[in-house]
């Protein structure tokens, strides 16, 4: 198993990163790192869009899911059938965010090794970002920056949940504006104790997402909005 990982995913991403430091980035290996970044982003953008899309709707519909559970809070076979049927209805997996993230782990784990093993190494004749950051080193600014990030793109996806006048009381949502200050805290916490060459793949990552999700959440109307369009 860990040969055909390393065969098929680690050593092709490896390669392609040295190509792209070598014929690219311009001897650049912050810019080539970002430059693998996009191009990952951009073959996973399907696996990317469809998952971040239903967890977009799934939010949207809370209500209706809700009223499902409240109606047949007494008739568990009743509810899960309701359930699906709206789920299907508006064409969403509740659990592809699961499936889209097993699919994407073995990457995210290669890209990892790649990261921590390599960027050190004497195959990068340069180690930084625009000759500014060791990207071999820690970094506070940059893991401050992916944090950040990644508090906007969570405010981005609350921002999507419609407000049913019950929201305070809802202990989902408030799991979910807990998970808001709680993801940034601890991306900062482990980005600063790693190579600042996984808090650039992240930062430009996320930012990659940010702009999918203002795109999805534009596209996406919630059911009432749609209604009464």
């Amino acid at each position: 198993m860990t040969a055909l990982f390393n065969a098929y995913i680690y050593q092709p991403i490896l390669w392609l990163l040295i190509f792209i430091y070598q014929n690219l980035s311009f001897g650049d290996l912050g810019l080539a790192i970002i430059m693998l970044t996009v191009l990952v982003r951009v073959v996973l953008l399907p696996i990317f869009y469809k998952g971040a899309r239903d967890q977009t709707i799934i939010q949207k519909i809370q209500p209706h899911v809700k009223k499902i559970q409240l109606d047949h809070k007494d008739d568990k076979e009743r509810q899960a059938k309701e359930l699906m049927e709206l789920y299907k209805k508006h064409r969403v997996n509740p659990f592809s965010s699961i499936l889209f993230l097993i699919i994407q782990l073995p990457i995210f784990i290669a890209l990892f090794r790649v990261f921590t093993k390599e960027v050190g190494s004497s195959v990068f004749l340069s180690h930084t970002l625009f000759g500014l950051l060791d990207l071999s080193g820690r970094s506070v600014i940059l893991a401050v920056v992916a944090a950040a990030i990644q508090y906007f793109q969570t405010r981005m996806m609350l921002a999507s949940k419609p407000d049913d006048g019950s929201r305070k009381k809802d202990m989902i949502a408030g799991n979910q504006k807990m998970m808001m200050y709680l993801g940034p805290a601890l991306t900062l916490i482990v980005l600063f104790n790693l190579p600042s060459a996984i808090g650039l793949y992240w930062t430009v990552s996320n930012v990659f997402s940010v702009g999918q999700q203002f795109f999805i959440n534009k596209k996406i109307p919630s059911p009432e909005e749609k209604a009464g369009s």
